[in-house]
């Protein structure tokens, strides 16, 4: 049974304690979120983690000792279904698709403004995967396009959903067709476009124009 106005539980890892600070005022100002843990290094988390599971993990990539790739891997392994968004900064590129492969919900820049954050938790805490629009086109325009793949009308239309950040279940019930087809869908599309999972495949779709989002 679900508790009626329940807050989302927010865990923030990140090295500095001022950054930390400031995220938990402009969470908890919202009234809706609760901040129930933090945490200054991937180790420090991992061991809070035993007591304390949230709805979402909001991880810094860059910290000294064990950094987010490492601790978000080691989190989604004992957790598969915890929803992890990556605070990033420009610079980070080398390990977005790390952290994509290992399966973290999304990425927002640490600079973005508080409207965006919280549509961010949001968007994840509903079951998409979120962007930021400037990392997703840095990262866009520094992958190269690849040559032409077919797809049919059906494959399309799940793509697009996808690239929407639409579940299974959402895609489902917008396509009337069953869970089962939408996810030999997009186990066809992860095969052909080499994609490890549906954020690399949207990175892949858009660069190659295979959708057109408005």
């Amino acid at each position: 049974m679900t508790t009626p106005n329940k807050k989302t539980q927010i865990f923030i890892v990140d090295d500095h304690k001022l950054f930390r600070d400031g995220l938990k005022f402009i969470l908890q100002e919202s009234g809706d979120i609760e901040v129930v843990g933090e945490a200054s290094d991937g180790k420090e988390f991992l061991d809070l983690l035993n007591y304390i599971v949230p709805d979402i993990v909001l991880m810094d990539i860059s910290m000294p000792g064990m950094n987010g790739v490492e601790a978000s891997k080691i989190a989604l392994e004992r957790y598969p279904h915890l929803k992890i968004l990556v605070l990033s900064m420009f610079g980070d590129d080398a390990y977005y698709n790390s952290m994509i492969d290992i399966g973290v919900k999304g990425f927002i820049l640490k600079d973005c403004d508080a409207n965006e954050l919280k549509d961010a938790i949001k968007t994840v805490l509903n079951g998409k995967s979120y962007f930021s629009q400037e990392l997703l086109l840095k990262l866009i325009r520094d992958k190269n396009a690849t040559p032409a793949i077919k797809l049919s009308r059906r494959e399309r239309e799940v793509l697009e959903y996808i690239c929407r950040g639409y579940s299974t279940m959402q895609i489902s019930e917008a396509l009337h067709i069953s869970h089962r087809t939408v996810e030999r869908h997009r186990a066809s599309l992860l095969e052909k476009t080499n994609s490890s999972n549906s954020i690399s495949l949207a990175i892949y779709a858009i660069k190659n124009n295979l959708v057109h989002l408005e």
